[in-house]
């Protein structure tokens, strides 16, 4: 039996709404696969009617969703109204994106979807509400705890140009070189490459993994790190039967023919992993949260506050996140 996908409304004020429009109108063009998004209908239609655009949104129970959804876009409500504007949250905005992520998390772990797509939430937003968690992956793990296997879950940024992998996630540069160790980065990598082979189809993953200091390190000249850090996890690895190299240099690492002799790079924090991958493939990267105990993807951008409600938004990325989560849902159906 074929399942819906679960997408989350992510900050009313921000885009998420007008890429979801956008997307279902270009359903039949692209083939995309059948979605509910979870929130509050009557702030979906006030975007659609801004929008100018004809599009029919029908309640649904997830059950009854890939019916629905060549005629309607099918709308799961949460019983969280959303009241801000485009590019104005306001007091109902965290409380809305929280319950429309909770929902999903709760449908897909009770099998009535194949997966959460998670379209962009404010942070700051949250943070002024109470939020304690550093981002949708964290928060994502406390409501799978109960199921989940792993020590943590890994975020991935995929393309088909590029996928890489951060060690340290949403932290500043300062508390990524407290928290980086030997352990952290042999965990992480050994997430990343069971979710290749589960969802990626790959057996046996190619893996790089940079270093941290320019020129990763210089044989120790520009920092120790490589040497007492990056190294060891890396040989713990290749123990393992992983096929991995490194500590490389990452200025050299995301040139095309570099690119071609791994799967993915693991990289020791945020920026050094983001920016490659947002410079190559910046309107059809998809973040992946690997280790949970579900399929959740998110296209990789922000909430644009400054062009929400407008015709300018770009729904390729969220285009990518559903056709991937698709792909990964296929490749380890439940």
């Amino acid at each position: 039996m074929v399942k819906p996908l679960a997408l989350t409304s992510g900050e009313p004020a921000g885009i998420g709404p007008d890429i979801t429009i956008k997307a279902w109108l270009r359903r039949d063009e692209l083939k995309l696969p059948a979605f509910y998004w979870l929130g509050d209908a009557t702030s979906l239609d006030t975007r659609i009617k801004a929008l100018g655009v004809n599009v029919r949104l029908a309640e649904v129970r997830p059950e009854d969703a890939c019916d629905t959804f060549a005629n309607a876009l099918p709308v799961v409500p949460t019983g969280q109204a959303a009241t801000a504007r485009p590019g104005h949250p306001d007091d109902s905005s965290a409380r809305a994106a929280l319950a429309s992520i909770r929902h999903a998390v709760g449908d897909v772990m009770a099998g009535r979807a194949s997966g959460v797509v998670t379209n962009p939430i404010a942070k700051n937003v949250l943070y002024r509400a109470g939020f304690r968690h550093p981002g949708h992956t964290e928060y994502l793990a406390e409501l799978a705890a109960t199921k989940i296997s792993t020590p943590q879950p890994v975020m991935m940024l995929w393309s088909p140009a590029l996928a890489v992998v951060p060690v340290t996630i949403h932290v500043s540069l300062r508390e990524a070189l407290a928290q980086l160790s030997s352990d952290l980065i042999v965990t992480t990598a050994r997430i990343a490459v069971a979710g290749l082979k589960t969802h990626f189809g790959l057996k046996n993953p190619r893996i790089a993994v940079s270093g941290l200091n320019p020129h990763a390190g210089e044989d120790g000249s520009l920092g120790s790190e490589e040497n007492t850090i990056v190294a060891p996890a890396v040989e713990i690895l290749r123990g393992e039967g992983i096929e991995v190299r490194g500590p490389l240099p990452a200025d050299t690492m995301f040139h095309e023919a570099a690119r071609r002799t791994y799967d993915c790079a693991i990289c020791m924090y945020h920026d050094q992993a983001l920016i490659p991958i947002k410079t190559l493939a910046f309107e059809d990267a998809v973040n992946v949260t690997l280790g949970l105990p579900f399929i959740r993807t998110s296209p990789d951008h922000g909430t644009a506050f400054d062009i929400a409600g407008t015709d300018r938004p770009n729904p390729s990325s969220l285009i990518a996140a559903l056709r991937l989560a698709a792909r990964m849902a296929a490749a380890n159906p439940a």
